[in-house]
Parts: C-alpha cells; structure tokens; sequence
C-alpha cells in the first residue's frame, strides 16, 4: 500500500524557515493569516476560501488542498505550532535606508539582539572584539565609510507596516542593549572631530548628548513637560498628522505624540545646523519608542487605536529615514528594531539628563567634554616621581648644609684665610 503524504507535514515544509524563503510560495505573514482564516471559516470551506484568495492559482492552492485533509485535533496542533513560530521569529531588524557601499543581502538570517551594537559597528567600518559570523551584510568599501547610523528601537510590536519595503530579518534572542560600545569607539578613534551622538528614550526621560549634539540640539525637547509644551506650539506633529481617531487627552496617546514630535524636532534641528554634521568622523543616533507598549495595555492590540497608532509610526519612521538620509547626502544607515516584549527585564538604557551637565566642559563654546591624551598617564607618573626625587634631594641637601662643620674641607673657608692668600 502506498504511503501517503500528510497534510501537517506539508504545512510544515511550507513555513519559511530557512535561508531561501518560499521560492514563490506563500509568505510568512500570509501563512499566519490564512491560518487564522480558515480556523474561523470552517475546514469545510477551505477549498473555497483558497479559490477566492488565490484565484485558482495551482501554485498556491496546494496549500489550502492540504489544509482540507486536515481533522480538528491537527488544526489544533498546527495552530500552535504557528503561534510559537510566530513568538520565535516575531521580532525583526529592518533596514530603513543605507548607501550603496553598505550592502545587506535578503534573506532569513536570524541575528541574536545582543550582538546588534556590532552590526552597527560593521556598518560603520569599525572592528568588533568578536566576530559576527552573520551572512546578511556583506563587505564593505575600504574608501567609504558612512557618515552617520541611527538606530530606532519600537517596543510594543513585532512588525510595522512600512510605506517602503526594505530589507528585513529576524530577531531572535531579543534582550536590552545599548549602543555605548559604539560610542566609545568613535570618541576614541576620533577625538579630536567631536562627532554628534545622541541617544534618547523620550517616555524614560533620557537622554546623553556627546560631541557637537550638545550644539545642534540645545533646543531640543527632552523631557515630557518640554514635549507637551511643545506639542501645544505651532508646527508641532500635530499639525501634520493625517486625520485619526486617537484621544488627545489621553496620557498614553499624548506619549505617543511626544515621540513623534521627538523624531519631527531631530530632522528640523538637524536641517538648521546641517553645517555641524561631520564629515570624517561618522555621528551616532540612538532612540528608543516605547509608546505602542503603553497604548497595546490601555486599548489591546486589535483596538482600532491601536492600529492607528502603528499606521502613524510606520509613516513618520519612513519620512523620519529618508530625511536623515538627505541631510548625510546618501551617506547614513538608518535601521529599525522592532520588539514586541524584551526577554529579560528591562534596564535603563541611557544616562539621566543631569548625568550628562555633570560631564560638560563651561570653557566651551560648544558644552564638549575635555580632551583626554592618551599619554596622560605617562606623562603623570614621570612628572609625580620627578617631583618627589626633588624633594627628597632638596631636603637631604638642605640638612647637611645646616649641619657642616666650617673648620673642615670647605674651600670657601679655606680661601678667606691670609696665610694662604700669601703663599
């Protein structure tokens, strides 16, 4: 008797995967989708759902053809099989713009989020203590470097509905991270260019400011007093948003705003002080929206709210990319990371607002931090032991000078003598 093909596994061998996607079948989304779909149309009404979504499409109607031999309990299966697929590979990295010396490849490759700060890295043509051993980027021009990399981080949702379509992959593994090792490698191989570095959380009230960031975003808004403040002035996001439903008044909705006029003011202060952004020295943005976390608790995710609310942040995360790209002249990375929920508990990311006046330099005109040599402490030690060889010389010096005996060999005593004067 000959073996027959199972259903389940079919679905299976369907689900994308691996490194090569579908090869023109269904996409993930589209899986997840119709899956859902045809739980609440009935197995009965499979074959019809598949011809009206499909079009008679013999490519693709061989999956809802082997959803139909399906009984309850495998549904049941595969519906859970597809909500730990969809846990597993919800998150994604998204890469919004990059120039043309900056190459990802499509696929599926999965990167672990601790090792994203390196991705970043990469981007920018610096080493990493370890390798990355991630096909997705390839490598780089030796004669180009990007001028700039921002990075966006959105909780609260695994997938934005981007006007654009760009090069996407998984998240997996996706824990709290900071871009300060990135930071630190270009105040230490640049030190002297003091590049702009701005790393913001605007619900958390964060936010540090390296090099010429201090200049260019004197007048930024960063706390939420400042942004509501801010909100309520002419040209705020506001005035620009298309029409929706979301309640001004309330506290989630207003945090939302305060964010997207967060990243609308960063385009706006960047454009008047375009003059400031480096051009050797690469400058390093870092911001964290935690909004759509706080609106998915308030109204649920499938709240019409909420939707709207990831509408208006997929567009203004869009708009925000292209104009940054515009200003570095085709030369920046701006990439998107988006995470539905951390897996470790949350830590703050970025240092407090008074943290970072503590660290000013008052003598300059642009608030930048003291040079630092990195000789200082070769320098300090040779000026420290020369110094206490000094003291201990002059003391020594000093105390047998007090205690000479003048009637001895000295031959200034000697020589006031006549006697000898005579001979």
């Amino acid at each position: 008797m000959p073996r027959t093909r199972s259903p389940v596994a079919d679905l299976v061998k369907a689900l994308p995967c691996g490194v090569e996607g579908w090869k023109g079948k269904l996409s993930r989304d589209s899986f997840l989708y119709h899956l859902s779909a045809i739980g609440k149309a009935g197995l009965g009404n499979i074959q019809r759902y598949g011809s009206a979504v499909t079009g008679n499409d013999k490519r693709k109607m061989g999956f809802f053809r082997a959803v139909a031999g399906v009984n309850r309990f495998q549904m049941a299966m595969l519906a859970i099989f597809a909500v730990l697929t969809a846990g597993a590979f919800g998150d994604s990295f998204t890469v919004l713009r990059a120039p043309g010396y900056v190459t990802f490849k499509e696929g599926q490759w999965p990167i672990s989020g601790e090792r994203i700060p390196d991705l970043v890295a990469l981007t920018l043509g610096f080493s990493v203590k370890e390798d990355l051993a991630w096909p997705g980027l390839r490598v780089g021009s030796l004669f180009h470097r990007p001028r700039a990399s921002a990075l966006v981080v959105v909780r609260g949702v695994d997938q934005l509905p981007l006007p654009k379509s760009g090069t996407s992959y998984p998240v997996e593994n996706a824990v709290p991270f900071t871009l300060d090792s990135v930071a630190n490698t270009i105040h230490s191989l640049f030190p002297e260019d003091y590049p702009i570095i701005l790393q913001l959380a605007p619900t958390e009230e964060g936010v540090y400011m390296g090099g010429k960031a201090n200049a260019v975003f004197e007048e930024l808004p960063v706390t939420l007093r400042q942004i509501r403040g801010r909100l309520s002035q002419n040209n705020s996001v506001l005035d620009v948003l298309p029409p929706n439903s979301l309640n001004r008044n309330s506290e989630v909705v207003q945090l939302f705003f305060s964010e997207l006029q967060v990243l609308q003011d960063i385009i706006a202060l960047l454009s008047q002080h375009k003059h400031l952004t480096s051009e050797h020295s690469p400058d390093l943005y870092s911001l964290e929206l935690s909004s759509l976390e706080a609106m998915e608790k308030s109204y649920g995710q499938d709240s019409m709210q909420f939707k709207e609310a990831t509408q208006i942040l997929a567009s203004m995360l869009q708009k925000f990319a292209d104009d940054m790209f515009s200003i570095y002249n085709s030369s920046a990375v701006v990439e998107l990371v988006t995470v539905k929920k951390f897996d470790t508990p949350l830590v703050r990311k970025v240092r407090s607002i008074l943290e970072s006046k503590q660290i000013s330099n008052p003598g300059s005109a642009y608030n930048l931090a003291y040079k630092y040599n990195f000789n200082y402490a070769v320098v300090f030690n040779i000026i420290l032991w020369m110094m206490i060889v000094l003291v201990l010389a002059v003391i020594v010096i000093s105390y047998n000078l007090w205690n000479m005996d003048p009637g001895y060999d000295s031959i200034i005593y000697r020589m006031t003598n006549q006697k000898i004067r005579v001979d």
